[in-house]
This record gives C-alpha cells, structure tokens and sequence, in this order.
C-alpha cells in the first residue's frame, strides 16, 4: 500500500483523520510506503525555506500521528530520483487528451492563472509513476483523487499491452468512515489549507483550535438542536462526524449527550475533545523535531529501502522501451 501527502502546507485535521489516523494500523496487513509528496508541491511557487521545513516537519508528524518508522517506509520523494526517471518516461505514455481532463489541473490552473506551468499538466503522470514504482494493490486516496488513480490504471494497462505484465494495476481504496472533512466555516467545501479560517491544523494552539470551533458554522434551524442531518443540517453533521471520529461515538450517542443543548454548548465541546485528541500528537512531533539525527536516520533508511524497490520496477522498465542497461 501506498500514499503521499505534499507538503505545501501544514497537515490539519482533514488530512488526519480521513487518511493518517488509518494508516498505522494497516502495517500489520500491508508493506506500506507513504512519502513527503515535495516533487508535486513545486507546480506552485514555494518560498524553498518554507518547503523544507514543512517537509521536515511532516515527517514528524507522521510519526507522531502512529506511523512507525520500523513497520513502514518513510521516506521524501525526490530523495528516490526513480520517482522523476519514470515520471518522464510515463509522460510518453499519457494522451494529451486524459491530462486536460483532469480537474485537479483546472481547479489549480484557474487559482494559479499567473503560472500554469508544464508541471501542473503533466503531474498526474508523476503520480502514476509513484504509485507504479511499488507495484502497490492499493493505493488509499480521498474521493477527489480517485481520477488519478482511474489514470494511473489507463496507464499501466496501456504500457502492459504494449511490452507485456509490467505494471501490477492498482485499486484505489477509499475509507468507508472518516473519508471526507468539511470546511468548519464552508460546510459544503472539504477542509483544506486554501482556506485557513475553516481549517484545524495538527500543530495549532488549543486557543486557535478552540476560537475555530466556536465559529464553526452551523444552520439557520430556529430548533437548533444537535442532529445528524448531512443533506439540512451540513454544519452541524460535520462537526458530529468530528466529534464521532476522536471519541468514538455514534452519532445516536452524541445526540443523546446533547439532547436540549445548544450549538452554544455543543461547538466548545467539540473543539475540546479535538484539542485533547490532538494533544499527544504535538507534543511528540514538536519532540522529534528537537531531534534532528533521528529524523534524518529515519528520512535516509526510507529513501534507501523506496529506491531498492522502485529501482527494480525502472530497470524492468528501461529493459522493456529499449534504453541501454546502466
């Protein structure tokens, strides 16, 4: 199994608990790769001090979050230089027509209308060579990412029909709970780093969190009870999902525990039981940071374990299109 994450800005609460929280338990099942997805980040301008320590960071927080260095592979993409080599190789083999159909690339053309680089129209080809290079079964995405995926698929059985069974076609695999965190000031928006003010960051002041949360919008209902109503009530169903995903209650039970309270009450309990879940996470992270030779053992031992493996799917690769043996 297989999943990055850039770090073009810090994780938060979304990236969490829709993906991190899960993948933890999955070593037991699975030999797991998750990576610091830089290569990806820069079809954005990046102030690069910032991209270092963003990287750095979210390595750490990975680790802080379950991901233990021991039973998964951790490791920065462009420090497994196979992940560009076959990305260029796989541009060759994606149509122009699937890439301007990607959404992702037209979403972030409009925002970016002053650099709409080669990069963010041919990255779905990066990805593809991501997830081939580790032959993975699945690949755990969000459901705007399945596209890529479907692409990443088109592409492999494409190459395999061409040179015979290189490519093992992945599946995508999206969480049945826990998948999709909403926007708390934007509930018809998925949370995200684009729009801060909506958006509980995993190393964030408890004050923050907490002035976050009493904001958190809710609905017009003059019931202003606490019900879980996803199509009525966004707002409030959102912050139920929250809720239930960091205690561990049915919705039922949270509705019985706020049976006759307000979104007054309702919203700063939700807000502590977030800080009180994320608590240990920023203390451990801030913890490892504070340790640069571990991190940097870790981020190594990743980056040489990912490259004996992807280095064996290149060279079948280089093989196949009849590139001279190195």
């Amino acid at each position: 199994m297989l999943s990055g994450i850039q770090p073009s800005g810090d994780l938060h609460l979304g990236n969490y608990l829709g993906a991190i929280k899960n993948w933890g338990s999955r070593a037991e099942e699975f030999d797991c790769y998750y990576f610091m997805a830089d290569l990806h980040t820069i079809t954005v301008r990046q102030v690069p001090a910032d991209l270092r320590r963003r990287t750095l960071e979210q390595l750490a927080q990975y680790i802080a979050c379950g991901l233990d260095p021991e039973k998964n592979t951790l490791f920065i993409q462009s420090h497994v230089p196979a992940h560009a080599e076959l990305g260029w190789i796989l541009n060759c083999y994606t149509m122009f027509g699937e890439l301007s159909r990607m959404t992702q690339f037209k979403d972030k053309a409009a925002k970016h209308a002053d650099n709409v680089n080669g990069g963010l129209f041919t990255y779905p080809s990066l990805m593809a060579a991501d997830i081939l290079l580790y032959q993975p079964d699945l690949v755990p995405v969000g459901h705007d990412q399945k596209q890529h995926v479907e692409l990443t698929r088109n592409v492999a059985q494409r190459f395999n029909h061409i040179y015979g069974d290189v490519f093992k076609v992945p599946e995508p695999y999206i969480p049945k709970t826990g998948a999709r965190v909403m926007s708390l000031n934007a509930p018809d928006s998925k949370m995200s780093k684009s729009m801060p003010e909506g958006c509980v960051f995993l190393m964030e002041k408890p004050e923050d969190i907490q002035r976050k949360f009493k904001r958190a919008i809710t609905d017009s209902d003059t019931e202003r009870c606490v019900r879980y109503d996803p199509e009525h009530k966004p707002g409030v169903a959102n912050l139920m999902s929250i809720y239930s995903a960091v205690t561990g209650q049915s919705y039922e039970q949270i509705e019985a525990e706020f049976d006759g309270c307000g979104y007054g009450q309702f919203k700063p309990r939700v807000g502590e039981a977030v800080i009180e879940h994320l608590r240990p996470i920023r203390e451990e992270a801030s913890r490892i940071l504070a340790d640069k030779a571990y991190l940097e053992s870790v981020y190594k031992s990743g980056a040489e374990k990912a490259s004996y493996t992807a280095n064996k799917t290149l060279r079948k690769v280089y093989k196949k299109i009849g590139l001279v043996a190195r």
